[in-house]
């Protein structure tokens, strides 16, 4: 991977003819230690945020030991790359064959469940296995989130305490688990999850070896600015003391976005300026499925094509992507320098978490070149308290998303 100061220096040095994906593996081993410094438990990232090799090695590289796959190509995938990893398959929903050949041929012994009959294909599957740590997933609320997750898994409060007890009785480990949504706003959602995961615990009448209070963790983005991170982990930790499990009872977390947003940025070239409307060379297909489908705000900052940024009057353009697809488009209008032209470059930031992960092949596009940099251009949550977003935003009609992954 090609190494440069900032993006500005690739594009002077080379004619860029596919999007860049900008790598900042210090802002990613920055994110890993905050967590592993800060969380009082086990951190496990989420794969499915960032699959991308350097992202897994960076991590491990980092401390990082702990991976929540949901396939058998992120099992495959870590297991390859990471020998110590330890793996969680936390997918609610897994074939048989899956099921067994995670068990059998790759060590795992983590397994999520959301109701009876899977728990019976984790049973099957392993052989009655005895040294199985099951997850029961709950569904709670999701008011507090940008991207709500409901309605697709978690067993609802009224049957929950009878598959907790179900669970016991085949586990060596049991825990309980839940997600409050992606992008969560607020950070009493975590404790209000706890305190109904206690109360369930306690109507199972079991006891419990992990809490997991999964993923959600914000990151900066315009017009999404999230309390301080550390007041996430202070109202877990609290609800942590105060929950009915027993004093050895271990804590996790999923983070997702929270690891990996900073990490990549993507640098798009403008194929063509017609009027007001600005033609990238990535778009609804690529890197900026959220802009597209979830109308995402992401910061930007526009570079001419001899690598200087362009600054001065800014004026309200539409962004389309290279697709031949009339649904390639980026949602809203967004003000950028009024000098762009064809052959200029947008930089956009924080694509790291589901940018990479959501790319396609459509219509023959979807290919990107790897560079590592080494700049901070972008706001981020890791030092929302020393310095303000003042990037702009590329989302100019509003707060944020409208619709969910």
């Amino acid at each position: 991977m090609r190494a440069y100061h900032t993006p500005l220096d690739l594009v002077r040095s080379s004619e860029l003819e596919v999007p860049a994906i900008c790598t900042r593996p210090d802002l990613l081993a920055r994110a890993s230690q905050w967590f592993q410094d800060r969380f009082p438990g086990e951190i496990l990232y989420a794969v499915k945020a960032n699959p991308s090799p350097w992202v897994i090695d960076g991590l491990y590289a980092s401390g990082l030991r702990w991976f929540d796959v949901a396939s058998m190509a992120e099992i495959e995938m870590v297991a390859s790359r990471c020998p110590q990893a330890k793996l969680a398959f936390l997918h609610p929903i897994k074939s048989r064959a899956a099921i067994r050949r995670a068990y059998h041929d790759y060590g795992v012994r983590v397994f999520a469940i959301d109701c009876a009959e899977e728990l019976q294909k984790i049973i099957e599957e392993t052989g009655g296995a005895r040294d199985l740590t099951l997850i029961v997933r709950l569904a709670v609320s999701n008011d507090h989130s940008v991207l709500p997750l409901t309605g697709k898994f978690g067993v609802s409060a009224h049957e929950a305490p009878a598959l907790i007890h179900q669970a016991r009785a085949v586990a060596d480990q049991l825990g309980v688990c839940f997600h409050v949504g992606s992008q969560c706003m607020q950070p009493d959602a975590f404790r209000q999850a706890m305190d109904l995961s206690s109360r369930l615990i306690a109507q199972a009448g079991v006891t419990i070896d992990i809490i997991d209070v999964g993923g959600g963790f914000p990151s900066l983005y315009p017009g999404l600015t999230p309390p301080p991170l550390q007041a996430y982990l202070d109202t877990i930790t609290q609800a942590f003391e105060n929950m009915l499990v027993l004093e050895n009872a271990t804590l996790w977390c999923e983070p997702g976005r929270a690891l990996v947003a900073d990490a990549e940025s993507v640098l798009v070239r403008i194929d063509l300026r017609k009027e007001d409307a600005l033609y990238l060379n990535d778009g609804a297909f690529g890197t900026l499925f959220d802009a597209s489908h979830s109308d995402w705000p992401f910061p930007m900052r526009a570079v001419h094509a001899d690598g200087r940024l362009a600054t001065g009057r800014t004026v309200p353009f539409r962004l389309y992507g290279p697709t031949c697809d009339s649904e390639d488009v980026l949602a809203g209008r967004f003000d950028l320098p009024a000098t762009l032209k064809t052959g200029d470059y947008i930089e956009i930031g924080l694509i790291g978490a589901y940018g990479t992960a959501l790319t396609t092949r459509f219509n023959g596009c979807g290919q990107y070149d790897y560079v590592c940099v080494s700049d901070t251009p972008f706001a981020s949550a890791f030092d929302l308290e020393q310095r303000p977003a003042t990037i702009t935003p590329m989302h100019a009609n509003g707060p944020g998303p409208s619709g969910a992954r």
